[in-house]
């Protein structure tokens, strides 16, 4: 977010206020949280300084990390004056590539078979998506990306799963369900939360009918970000997820 001219308009016209800005003391800082984001591009038609890219490798493991932004000097007028300094994040900067995917695919697959001594086994948990997130799932399963000829696996019983793939803002109707869910799955149980709405409650954030992002109500892994993520990311985040299962372990 170095060459912004003017976060405000980008900021007034986010529909999950992704985009914030704060000014005190004649600087202001602007903040994107990708958590939020759903990739609208409604900011890249007020900021010609913001683009929509195919970049994928998002996801991350800790939610901290999917916030970054810069502080700026202002001028008098409210516009930016300079750069002053930066926030770092921790998502991905890499683009997709049929050679990308199947390097990281294959990586899952060493690392699975490293880690759990067999192939992984995921239990996908819908706790209040809207269905655009399991579209991309299911995708996964498709003849283009071919999950399971890397021994990934998506089982119908927590009991059988190394790791829970958490789509939606979890609704107080389906609250009970997950966290049941979660109490199923056998430790050392990962749990990654998929698309804006399972990283932060998306656009329906927290109210009378949802509890918001997943770790809400039970803890989270790995953030995939995205609406929805496509299969890619998807991949990308499961890799994270098993890493994060050999610090489980120690």
């Amino acid at each position: 977010m170095g060459e912004l001219e003017d976060a405000r308009p980008a900021a007034r016209i986010c529909p999950t206020a992704a985009i914030s800005c704060e000014e005190s003391n004649g600087r202001r800082v602007a903040s994107l949280d990708l958590g939020k984001c759903i990739f609208c591009g409604l900011c890249a038609d007020v900021d010609k300084a913001i683009r929509m890219t195919n970049i994928c490798e998002c996801a991350v493991r800790s939610r901290s990390e999917l916030v970054t932004g810069g502080t700026y000097s202002l001028k008098p007028d409210g516009t930016h004056d300079r750069f002053v300094s930066s926030l770092a994040t921790g998502a991905g900067n890499q683009q997709t590539s049929n050679a990308a995917l199947a390097t990281v695919a294959k990586e899952i697959e060493e690392r699975a078979k490293r880690v759990l001594g067999r192939s992984l086994h995921i239990r996908e948990v819908d706790a209040g998506s809207c269905n655009g997130c399991e579209v991309e799932i299911v995708g996964l399963n498709s003849p283009v990306y071919d999950l399971e000829r890397f021994g990934i696996h998506f089982v119908a019983s927590p009991r059988h799963a190394d790791m829970l793939l958490v789509t939606g803002p979890v609704t107080r109707n389906m609250e009970l369900a997950l966290l049941k869910t979660y109490d199923a799955t056998p430790e050392p149980r990962l749990v990654v939360a998929v698309g804006a709405c399972g990283c932060s409650g998306g656009i329906f954030g927290v109210n009378y009918a949802t509890r918001g992002g997943v770790d809400s109500v039970i803890p989270v892994d790995v953030y995939i970000p995205g609406c929805p993520p496509n299969p890619y990311a998807l991949l990308h985040g499961i890799l994270l997820a098993v890493g994060r299962l050999e610090v489980k372990r120690g």
